[in-house]
């Protein structure tokens, strides 16, 4: 059997569908994991989803998604613009990473606009809302097939 992919949630996405719904919209987080798991169980592939408001949390599920997964799925929250500690975490990971934002960091306030994890990821997704998940999942397909001769 495949790893799986990891979905790794950062700070307050507990809270999507109740705070600042006229960025994050109304989608909450069980929704979007229903929409990862539908999606990743389309392509034959099974779904770790996680969310945690503490750093150190998303640090370990990155080391240990260096050995027991295929892929990462990070919205790292707030962390995004903070943490040196993920983007060190992140340079060890030798499995694609996606991350997601559901709005456009930059099209938002300026400190926002600098992230400590976009350059250590394979890819990044903003500003189409939940749907970018299920993107992920997608990019995520295409990065991990088998290759061709």
């Amino acid at each position: 059997m495949a790893k799986p992919i990891f979905v790794l949630n950062g700070p307050n996405l507990n809270l999507l569908g109740q705070r600042e719904p006229e960025v994050y919209g109304h989608t909450t987080l069980a929704d979007i994991e229903a929409q990862v798991r539908a999606k990743a169980t389309q392509a034959g592939l099974t779904v770790d989803f996680r969310q945690s408001n503490h750093e150190g949390d998303l640090v370990d599920w990155l080391q240990e998604a260096r050995k027991t997964a295929s892929g990462v799925i990070l919205n790292a929250g707030a962390y995004t613009h903070t943490s040196v500690a993920i983007h060190d975490a992140l340079k060890s990971v030798e499995i694609p990473v996606i991350e997601v934002h559901i709005s456009n960091p930059y099209r938002r306030e300026p400190f926002r606009h600098t992230s400590y994890v976009s350059p250590v990821v394979t890819g990044t997704i903003c500003g189409v809302g939940a749907q970018g998940y299920a993107l992920a999942v997608e990019a995520l397909v295409a990065l991990t097939a088998p290759k061709k001769a």
